[in-house]
């Protein structure tokens, strides 16, 4: 389980690199965000709650139930969407307030 940063989405505003916890991601010399070491992510999803273009996904592996897809946050508003997605099925979206995030 670790996050998964989408290089062609990614802006490079840094607000992933500040938020995360651990230190483990920075930008990379052509200004996208990377992970130092993928084996430390921590799984916190505070970085995919910053990031405002939803370039960086929460991999699912077949070790939790996810078949190789991948977690996503959208934002909207107030709200956020984690969107699921998996390989050969239908996106599943929770939609919650993101006053109440951090308690999922």
């Amino acid at each position: 389980m670790s996050i998964r940063i989408h290089e062609e989405r990614c802006i490079g505003c840094g607000r992933c690199t500040e938020a995360c916890p651990g230190n483990l991601l920075r930008l990379s010399s052509n200004g996208k965000a990377e992970i130092r070491a993928v084996e430390d992510c921590w799984g916190c999803t505070a970085c995919m709650k910053e990031c405002p273009v939803s370039a960086i996904g929460y991999f699912l592996g077949a070790d939790i139930g996810g078949s190789g897809g991948t977690l996503r946050i959208e934002r909207e508003g107030h709200f956020y969407h984690w969107r699921i997605e998996q390989p050969g099925r239908a996106d599943t979206v929770i939609t919650i307030d993101r006053q109440n995030a951090n308690r999922y």
